[in-house]
């Protein structure tokens, strides 16, 4: 079967960030890095001396490609990664990397300094959603949404009614 990487339009940083990605996923690495050829060789190139015209990268085995393309295209929120914590100490050191955009903060999403959305998500909140408990999945998904950072312990109260 074929392989899908996601394909990751940056400004003018995607060395950086690739950079930045592997430090704070394990198992990760930058696998390669082409920048742009003499400028004269095409219109696009103007101004791309030195940038990133290719790069591949891996964060715990997914791989990803990127490249510098100017101000044409931005991220937004339409596409996010989540990334799958076994426990509140996973999501809080996630959290503490990625999330840079207070105002995008909402129930575990969390934008990163590069524009990219994320959502943390501890994997009690699958189980709780789909927990025996009507209610309880009521009450949990209430308190999901008025949180930014998701809380383990609180989405459990919530479900337990406490």
């Amino acid at each position: 079967m074929s392989n899908i990487s996601p394909s990751l339009w940056f400004a003018d940083n995607a060395e950086e960030a690739m950079k930045y990605y592997v430090e704070v996923f394990p198992n990760s690495k930058i696998t390669r890095v082409d920048y742009y050829p003499d400028e004269s060789l095409d219109e696009h190139f103007k101004g791309m001396s030195g940038k990133v015209i290719n790069g591949q990268f891996e964060l715990n085995g997914q791989k990803f490609i990127c490249l510098d393309g100017g101000p044409v295209f931005t991220m937004n929120e339409a596409i996010s990664f989540t990334v799958d914590c076994k426990d509140q100490e996973e999501v809080d050191y996630y959290w503490e990397r990625l999330s840079h955009v207070p105002e995008a903060e909402q129930c575990g999403w969390c934008k990163d300094k590069f524009g990219m959305s994320w959502q943390i998500v501890p994997k009690q909140l699958g189980e709780l959603m789909s927990g025996s408990d009507p209610e309880g999945v009521k009450r949990t998904t209430q308190a999901m949404m008025a949180m930014h950072k998701l809380d383990v312990a609180g989405l459990e109260a919530a479900y337990k009614g406490e």
